[in-house]
């Protein structure tokens, strides 16, 4: 591991599973499924939640039903691991609204996405009136799939004016070598996760990431990251190649992923149905038979690992 000093904000060393909005069949949100999937990662061992984000089907829910997902969240956590509330929004007006609802139910943290073309002060003065609105820490989320991401140099920015900003999720074109450049350049002090590149974890892991926000699987997850920090390297290796096959399946699209882990989080016991609201691309016959496959790959390795899952078992 990396010799940088780790200043672990709010404990978040680990797993931050992004979860899922559970939808009852007519499409209104699955209360109960909420409960028993925050429950479920909690007894994983996770180290924080993230909530209203892309795995959560966010844009499809209006202002009130967010405010219900997040207060049923933070509440059913009761302090035990921070929440973290997705505040990213097209328009600036409703990121700072999501801040503001996040700081009334007690959230420990807010997350947003940098908004498409801003650069240096500006973006430093509207990450700063989220600050002012919402909870004491702000999480950047730096998304481009296709590109580089956020300039260094305006996270260095960031850094300097705003002291809220203590976590940064790195979402970008070959992730790893920012991990490292971003943990070098702030000393290790600033909180570096990494969210779609599950698939390169034990890379992260090597280059001193502090956390990751995959959507479920959490008990493997959870296990791979304590072995790996137990110095068991080739046991958290060996047992992140047998989530290779499912990754290669639910990471080829973010619908695919949403709609593949809903369904495991059905199987699990946890959501009442699989509904995702339109928007969710439907899959194929194809797809469904693959799905099948993985969602018992996942079920076998968790059942391996003596993992339950089941409410009530």
């Amino acid at each position: 591991m990396p010799s940088h000093p780790d200043t672990n904000p709010l404990g978040m060393r680990g797993i931050v599973p992004s979860m899922n909005t559970p939808f009852l069949a007519d499409g209104s949100i699955d209360v109960e499924g909420i409960r028993r999937s925050a429950e479920a990662v909690l007894a994983a061992g996770v180290a924080g939640m993230l909530v209203l984000a892309v795995a959560g089907e966010t844009g499809s829910l209006d202002a009130t039903e967010k405010h219900l997902v997040a207060r049923t969240f933070v509440r059913q956590a009761a302090g035990r691991v921070p929440v973290i509330i997705g505040c990213s929004s097209s328009q600036q007006a409703d990121r700072v609204a999501l801040a503001a609802m996040a700081r009334e139910i007690g959230a420990s943290a807010m997350l947003c996405q940098v908004p498409d073309g801003l650069r240096g002060q500006a973006l430093v003065a509207q990450m700063q009136a989220l600050v002012e609105a919402g909870p004491a820490m702000l999480m950047v989320q730096d998304l481009d799939f296709g590109g580089p991401g956020l300039p260094l140099a305006d996270i260095l920015l960031l850094r300097k004016h705003i002291p809220a900003f203590r976590c940064l999720k790195i979402e970008v074109a070959l992730p790893g070598p920012k991990y490292t450049a971003v943990l070098a350049a702030t000393h290790g002090q600033l909180h570096v996760s990494g969210g779609w590149a599950a698939a390169q974890m034990m890379e992260a892991l090597h280059r001193g990431v502090h956390a990751f926000i995959p959507t479920a699987m959490d008990a493997v997850y959870v296990e791979i990251f304590r072995l790996f920090a137990a110095g068991l390297h080739g046991a958290a290796r060996g047992l992140h190649a047998r989530l290779t096959p499912v990754l290669a399946f639910s990471n080829q699209h973010l619908d695919v992923s949403i709609r593949f882990f809903k369904h495991l989080r059905q199987r699990e016991g946890l959501f009442a149905t699989a509904y995702c609201r339109a928007g969710v691309a439907e899959l194929d016959t194809h797809q469904l038979r693959e799905l099948e496959i993985n969602l018992q790959r996942v079920i076998a390795l968790q059942d391996s690992l003596n993992v339950n899952t089941r409410p009530g078992d």
